[in-house]
């Protein structure tokens, strides 16, 4: 017993440097190259640094799964080319058991990016808001309030973030009475929304007879900037921890939440989707050889295989997305998929 708890804590910081190992190249290569991509758009250097950070923070879920995959292999591959492999499996362990570590690095791995790295990413991505990260409608942004008696309808280009207000670029506002009668337009190149309502300072106002004036304008509204956002944000601008109740807000008023329900079922699973491909780095992995030279090779298709069940999980999220399956079980489905079949394989190489 004590023998496998030594052997089980080397396996596991044996699987913690080499997904280290494959993150530190696939970030420092990701990083690099946006880096390089956004330094003309910037004035500084630091700016584009801040920026390509960001960027990268935001890309870390998409190739965790891979990571985790091809650090797996390289913990097996360098067990045995140093024989270690051998000597572990010499010391009654079966290769269930030699993954055990590395399974459970993988849900702590899943666990971490869940709960810090999701939220952490969305908070850098929140002080950027752009139209890319927006649901649009007709490529326009539309925001209606009604307050003192009075709709006022926004739409807008794009918007951006200044602090905890909203800046809408390329706007036009309508203003109409209770009985939806029009009674005035506004265009403006920039207008602010803050907690007590709008304004900008340079306003071309078309009232009910057509005459133009040029002026600031100013209108309390019960819209704020907190509100605009939990209408328009996709569903991974919204944190892991504040998905439910977000969740539960949204489908109170009547919104679709489908697609939020598919991130956080994804998020809330990314854990099991860890241990998937962690087991099937492991099932990749098996051989007897010491000098594995096929390595390569299995390096090769592992990857390939990894890029093929990247795209069936976007087909089984579509699925669920749309309501062809539903959002549990478009998600839970294919990691256990995944950890049955890789099992299978183990155990049948383990009773050759």
């Amino acid at each position: 017993m004590m023998h496998y708890r030594i052997i089980s804590r080397f396996l596991f910081r044996r699987f913690f440097r080499g997904v280290g190992l494959v993150l530190l190249i696939v970030c420092g290569i990701i990083f690099a190259v946006t880096f390089v991509e956004r330094l003309p758009g910037y004035p500084t250097a630091l700016l584009a640094l801040d920026d390509a950070w960001a960027r990268l923070v935001e890309y870390v879920p998409l190739f965790l799964p891979l990571a985790v995959f091809m650090g797996t292999l390289v913990t097996y591959y360098t067990l045995t080319r140093s024989s270690e492999g051998i000597i572990i499996s010499g010391a009654g362990l079966s290769p269930y058991q030699m993954a055990r570590p590395c399974l459970v690095g993988a849900f702590i791995i899943g666990v971490f990016a869940t709960t810090i790295i999701n939220p952490y990413a969305v908070e850098l991505r929140s002080q950027k808001i752009t139209s890319e990260y927006l649901k649009l409608v007709d490529g326009k942004i539309w925001v209606r309030d009604f307050s003192d008696g009075e709709y006022t309808t926004i739409t807008a280009g794009n918007i951006t973030k200044d602090g905890n207000n909203l800046i809408f670029h390329d706007a036009t506002i309508f203003v109409q009475d209770s009985e939806f009668k029009l009674t005035a337009r506004i265009d403006t190149n920039i207008i602010e929304l803050s907690q007590t309502g709008l304004n900008t300072n340079d306003a071309n106002i078309f009232d009910t007879t057509g005459q133009k004036h040029r002026t600031s304008w100013t209108k309390q509204t019960n819209i704020t900037p907190k509100t605009v956002l939990d209408r328009y944000l996709q569903p991974d601008q919204i944190s892991f921890w504040e998905l439910p109740g977000f969740i539960k807000k949204m489908s109170a008023v009547g919104v679709p939440i489908r697609g939020h329900m598919v991130q956080f079922w994804t998020l809330l699973f990314l854990p099991l989707s860890m241990i998937a491909m962690a087991t099937l780095g492991v099932a990749f992995s098996q051989t007897r050889q010491r000098r594995n030279h096929s390595f390569g090779i299995k390096f090769g298709i592992g990857i390939l295989t990894c890029f093929i069940l990247y795209f069936v999980l976007n087909i089984f999220t579509i699925l669920g997305t749309n309501g062809t399956l539903p959002p549990l079980l478009a998600i839970i489905a294919p990691p256990l998929i995944i950890i049955a079949a890789a099992g299978v394989f183990i155990a049948g190489f383990d009773t050759i």
